[in-house]
Parts: structure tokens; sequence; C-alpha cells
């Protein structure tokens, strides 16, 4: 049976004892009812994989005595996918929950034309990012921007980063499927951009293919924000 798989925020490697936050403890000695002497599993979302015992099963500040550590060297390709706001938050923090599942390295919250504005409860989306990380028991945590504005976005990435740079639109306009550039770029890090409901501007869209964004397609279907940044996560991830 697998251990007990928990997060903490920093790992220094000469801890000993380590001090788990309350509501970390809580879940350990109320939820599980863990004793002193049962183990879990530990990982600081940096590659970072410890076994620890439980030494004092307090309910707010659970002691924990580290036994092993491993270490898992972060993915060679990084994906980072940048999409839209999207007016109705549990939606925005459905891809969330399964763009950190699928193993990408980086989100950004993108702040477009056309994106509905809403409170960024950044606490809150970090959180559904550190579960689905520990749900798919996974080592590294993906990084998660506050929001940016599109503009912003596009400088993060100098052209000669060498960086595989994407922007997915509906417009009839020229596009290769994200399929056909992924299979002449097999193995290069990658951004791509995801526009809000009602798609990116014309003007956003020329702004990026001056940056050297490429256009691409995901399918033939329209999908929405939130399904089109799973599609691209997927499709990019296992290329």
């Amino acid at each position: 049976m697998a251990l007990p798989f928990f997060y903490i925020e920093t790992f220094d490697a000469t801890q000993q004892l380590i001090t788990l936050n309350e509501e970390t403890s809580k879940h350990v000695v109320q939820v599980l009812r863990m004793q002193v002497g049962e183990q879990l599993n530990l990982t600081d979302g940096k590659g970072s994989m410890l076994t620890a015992a439980i030494s004092d099963a307090h309910k707010k500040h659970c002691v924990v005595q580290v036994k092993a550590v491993s270490y898992q060297p972060q993915a060679a390709r990084k994906i980072t996918i940048a999409v839209s706001l999207v007016k109705n938050a549990s939606r925005f923090e459905w891809f969330l929950e399964k763009a950190t599942e699928i193993g990408v390295t980086e989100i950004i919250p993108l702040l477009c034309e056309r994106t509905e504005r809403q409170h960024f409860r950044y606490d809150r989306m970090k959180g559904i990012v550190v579960s689905a990380m520990l749900q798919s028991q996974q080592r590294w945590l993906s990084l998660l921007h506050e929001p940016m504005k599109f503009e912003n976005a596009l400088r993060l990435t100098p052209s000669s980063d060498g960086i595989l740079k994407l922007i997915a639109h509906c417009e009839e306009t020229e596009r290769n499927s994200l399929n056909k550039i992924l299979s002449e770029a097999e193995g290069s890090n990658c951004i791509i951009l995801i526009g809000p409901e009602g798609d990116f501007t014309n003007e956003e869209i020329n702004l990026a293919i001056a940056a050297e964004f490429k256009p691409v397609m995901l399918g033939e279907t329209r999908l929405r924000t939130e399904t089109a940044g799973v599609v691209a996560a997927a499709l990019l991830c296992i290329a």
C-alpha cells in the first residue's frame, strides 16, 4: 500500500526533523489518524521525495523525522501554457487541475483584450495545483504565475532562446495543425498561447506573429478556452 503523500514548501537536505503546517498536520493526525512511528512521503515540488516517520503526532504541528531522501531531475522538455482567464472560475480551476496532472511545467493566466476579468485568488489556485501534483504522484510542482497581460507574455521568450512559440486561434487565416508543428520540432521547449472566449483580437494575433509565434489549430472543432488548454497540454506533453 502506498504511503500518504504530502507537500512541503521548502526542504533543506540537512534537516532531520520537519514540522508540518497546520493544515497537513490536521489531515495526518485527525483525518488519517496516523500515530507516532507511522511513515509518510513528502515532496517539496522541486524534485525531492522524503520518506519520514511521525515523531510527534500533534494535530496542529505534527513533527516527522526524515528517514530517506531521493531526487528526481525535472523533465528535460519545458512546456508552458499561457491561457486566458475565463468568467467562470470553476472552469479555470478545472484546467489547472488537469494541466498539472498531465505534467505542464508552467501555467500563465493571461489577461487579453477580450478576457472577462475576475478576481484571481492565487492561494486557492496554487492549492489546486498542489493537490493535482500530489494526486498524480509527481515530484515537480507546475509553476503557476500571477495573471499577466498578453503583451508581457510575448516578451517572456526572446527569439534567441530557441523555444517553439505557438498561438492557437480560430481565425480563418493560415494555420498549421499543432500535431504537424510538433512532428517537425520534436523535443523542443514550447510555449503556447490560448485565448479567451471570443478568441484573440486580430491585433493580438498580429503582435504574436511579429514576436515569432506560429499560428496553430488544435483540431476541427471550436473548443472552450479551458478545453483548448487541456488539449494543448496533452498534445505537447506526449509529443
